[in-house]
């Protein structure tokens, strides 16, 4: 792939705007994952029962992060990755869009990512063009 000078500066603020997106999943998650009854009760939500449920959503929150991992990296490399990521803000926005307001906050949450991911990932797509092919050149 070669690249213009936009396409460098739109991978490198994706790819910041990835990992702040990591943290910030990994820091509500984490916590949600060892103490659900006190994150539950911190940001105001009813506690879920059995408790085992909110651990087993942070987890989950926590593997997906993980998988955000190479696109955050290389996202010419892990196109793909990329916008599955960005697609998976997207599906957080529209599932607690359909929720109960108390859960909102979550969607918000999902929103302030994925807007200036999509933007991102957009610009380094229509910036980035396939290599010339050098097979067989001697």
């Amino acid at each position: 792939m070669t690249s213009s000078p936009s396409s460098s500066s739109a991978r490198r603020w994706f790819g910041r705007m990835m990992w702040v997106g990591i943290l910030a999943n990994l820091a509500l998650a984490i916590p949600t994952l060892l103490l659900p009854g006190r994150m539950m009760a911190w940001i105001d939500l009813p506690l879920a029962t059995p408790i085992m449920w909110p651990r087993f959503a942070a987890l989950l929150l926590i593997l997906l992060s993980v998988f955000y991992m190479p696109a955050a990296v290389d996202p010419d490399r892990y196109r793909t990755t990329a916008w599955t990521a960005v697609f998976s803000r997207l599906a957080g926005v529209l599932f607690f869009l359909t929720q109960p307001r108390e859960y909102l906050m979550f969607g918000l949450f999902d929103l302030v990512f994925f807007i200036p991911e999509i933007v991102l990932l957009w610009r380094l797509s229509r910036s980035t063009q396939p290599a010339a092919q050098t097979w067989g050149a001697a």
